[in-house]
């Protein structure tokens, strides 16, 4: 899941960008009627828009103050489409279901945001840097990077015409209690869901609801699951009805959002600074005619959901830090075939892009190994290779990383 960004002044002014903070500044090329709520900009971690708390309040309800199974608030969030508002592309909201509860008995922990909404630690760096993990918890961070595969995987395989984004975020929230995790999402800054949806012109952070999938669509599904005190995050493209139902235009947006993806995590290894992350995917996709959004960074992340360091997905000149074994990150651009400014939907989660142009996403969570990188969050027995993976020309089939190990697990399960 994104962490939506307060760009440092620095970074602005080393790009000698234009970039709209939250993404929001009004200018002649947004829609009209923008919501006054799109203008507020956050300098926290995650997306915090006047987010509320106390007693499940706020979007939807959540966790009630003791956080039993029997006092969780459930009122109905009905989200409609209003008539007065400029929406950017062809997709409209639909109904939202009840916000779905968690048993604390059910699972190993809950994040400290599950009762109010409001998540209350920091990451635990140095000097507030870049947290090392250390062994114990490297451990505890693959098994909740396994735990958010499986459910991954598991999403992805329900993605078909006729079933709707809240069918699958229902199998999301089954799935995670089921292994004893706390669906992330859930509650978090009063999001109402357990996992997040993002239909065509959704760059990120759209909310499942009522509105069937049709074919032809493209949905990322962003999970992150939260077992025994630690987050694993990843997020993956699917098409509904497969290859053959995607245009042409489409699969070239699919499969250079995976090329830049894996292009910048094979740069990933000790002594590396971080700048070159954006740097990378930047290079990649505007030779291709293609934008990487701003407003959105991938984010460290361990036993707090989003913290230091901050990865942006485009170049900034300066020098972002060194990354070093036991760091682990995420690295999820976001990829547009128009205009990457990202326009708000009233409901102050769903970030379309402004001209109504399709999007695309990958997101995995990242470990700094000795020799290189592994993704906590891989491709593991009977996870499927997409079309994309296939034909990548920066490296064909399922992609875990480039450590010895990572590269040897990788071999053994693209000969299958």
């Amino acid at each position: 899941m994104t962490n939506h960004l307060l760009l440092p002044l620095a970074a602005i002014l080393a790009t000698a960008a234009t970039v709209r903070i939250h993404a929001f500044l009004p200018t002649a090329s947004y829609p009209p009627h923008a919501p006054p709520s799109s203008l507020t900009t956050s300098t926290s971690l995650g997306m915090d828009k006047k987010a509320k708390s106390g007693g499940g309040g706020g979007r939807g309800g959540g966790f009630a103050k003791k956080a039993t199974a029997t006092n969780i608030r459930t009122k109905k969030a009905k989200r409609s489409s209003d008539a007065n508002f400029a929406y950017a592309g062809s997709l409209r909201p639909h109904d939202i279901s009840p916000m779905r509860i968690v048993d604390p008995a059910s699972v190993l922990s809950i994040p400290d945001y599950a009762i109010d909404g409001v998540p209350k630690r920091r990451g635990s760096g140095s000097g507030g840097g870049i947290e090392v993990k250390s062994p114990e918890e490297i451990i505890k961070m693959r098994a909740a990077g396994r735990v958010a595969r499986e459910v991954l995987d598991l999403a992805g395989s329900l993605v078909r015409a006729g079933v709707t984004t809240d069918d699958i975020d229902a199998a999301v929230h089954a799935a995670c209690i089921e292994r004893g995790a706390y669906p992330s999402p859930l509650n978090y800054r009063n999001f109402p869901k357990s996992c997040c949806t993002s239909v065509n012109e959704v760059i990120c952070h759209g909310i499942p609801d009522s509105r069937p999938l049709r074919d032809g669509d493209v949905i990322n599904i962003d999970v992150t699951a939260y077992l025994d005190g630690y987050h694993g995050d990843c997020s993956e493209m699917f098409v509904v009805g497969g290859r053959e139902a995607l245009d042409d235009d489409g699969r070239r947006l699919v499969q250079a959002t995976y090329d830049c993806w894996v292009r910048a995590m094979e740069l990933v290894r000790p002594g590396t600074n971080y700048n070159v992350i954006g740097r990378s995917i930047q290079d990649h996709v505007t030779p291709l005619g293609y934008s990487t959004v701003r407003a959105f960074c991938g984010h460290g992340i361990g036993s707090v959901f989003h913290t230091a360091p901050n990865i942006y997905h485009y170049a900034v000149g300066q020098d972002l830090g060194t990354m070093e074994a036991g760091h682990v990150f995420t690295i999820e651009p976001m990829i547009c075939e128009g205009l990457a400014d990202p326009y708000m939907w009233q409901d102050d989660w769903t970030a379309t892009t402004v001209d109504g142009g399709r999007s695309a996403q990958f997101e995995h969570t990242l470990l700094v190994t000795a020799d290189g990188v592994e993704a906590l969050t891989g491709k593991i027995e009977g996870s499927p290779i997409q079309f994309w993976e296939e034909e990548s020309t920066i490296r064909g089939g399922a992609w875990l990383g480039t450590s010895k190990d990572a590269r040897a697990r990788a071999r053994v399960l693209n000969e299958k």
